[in-house]
C-alpha cells in the first residue's frame, strides 16, 4: 500500500507517469524502505492507464465487498431452538440493562472515557 500511496502522491504532484526513482524518493523522504520488485510490479500494472479510471474501477470493486453487520446477530442468537428459548433471552437482556444502569449511578454521572 505504501508504494501505491507514493505513486498517487507523485501523480498529484504533477507527474503523469511517475518513475521508480520518483516513488523511491517519496518513500525515502519519510523513512520507508522499499523493494524494487514491488515498485516495478506496480509500474508494470499501471503503465499506459489513466489513474482516474483505475480509481473508479477500484471503487466499483469495493462497492461489492460486504462490510460487516452479520457477526453480532449471529452471536446473540439462542443456541437452543424452539419458542421456549426466546423468553429467557429477553428477560436476561432486561436484567443486563438494569445492571448497566446501576453501575453508571455508582460513578455519580462522571466517566473517564466520555
Amino acid at each position: 500500500m505504501k508504494v501505491v500511496a507514493a505513486f498517487l502522491l507523485a501523480v498529484l504532484s504533477g507527474k503523469a507517469s511517475p518513475t521508480s526513482a520518483d516513488i523511491k524518493g517519496i518513500l525515502n523522504s519519510v523513512g520507508c524502505e522499499t523493494e524494487d520488485s514491488q515498485i516495478e510490479l506496480l509500474l508494470k500494472e499501471v503503465n499506459g492507464k489513466d489513474v482516474a479510471e483505475l480509481i473508479a474501477a477500484g471503487r466499483e470493486k469495493l462497492a461489492s465487498v460486504p462490510s460487516g453487520g452479520g457477526g453480532v446477530a449471529m452471536a446473540a442468537a439462542p443456541s437452543a431452538g424452539g419458542a421456549g428459548g426466546a423468553a429467557p433471552a429477553a428477560e436476561s437482556k432486561k436484567e443486563e440493562k438494569k445492571e448497566e444502569k446501576e453501575e453508571s449511578d455508582d460513578d455519580m454521572g462522571f466517566s473517564l472515557f466520555e
